[in-house]
């Protein structure tokens, strides 16, 4: 799908200057947000921006501190369902 947006010029020179471009910067930024947000996986992030592994998309995750809301309670859930998977 091909989306386009308008973006003052000023802001668009300074996206023009890092690597990849206007483009690569706006792209990058839909798939970290929607990341964050739950709306999209890891491996839906690495297919987006076309990153070669998961390791490349991780590190990429990691350098825009893109993490998911990770409670104790979330961690507690995740245990117990691995021990009863491991059970079976």
């Amino acid at each position: 799908m091909k989306v386009a947006i308008e973006i003052p010029d000023d802001i668009g020179q300074v996206l023009a200057a890092q690597a990849g471009g206007v483009t690569r910067a706006v792209l990058e930024a839909v798939a970290v947000e929607a990341y964050r947000s739950g709306a999209i996986t890891t491996a839906q992030v690495q297919q987006i921006l076309g990153l070669r592994s998961r390791w490349e998309t991780e590190s990429f995750l990691r350098r825009t501190e893109a993490y998911h809301d990770y409670a104790m309670d979330d961690l507690e859930r995740d245990i117990a369902a691995i021990r009863d998977a491991s059970r079976q």
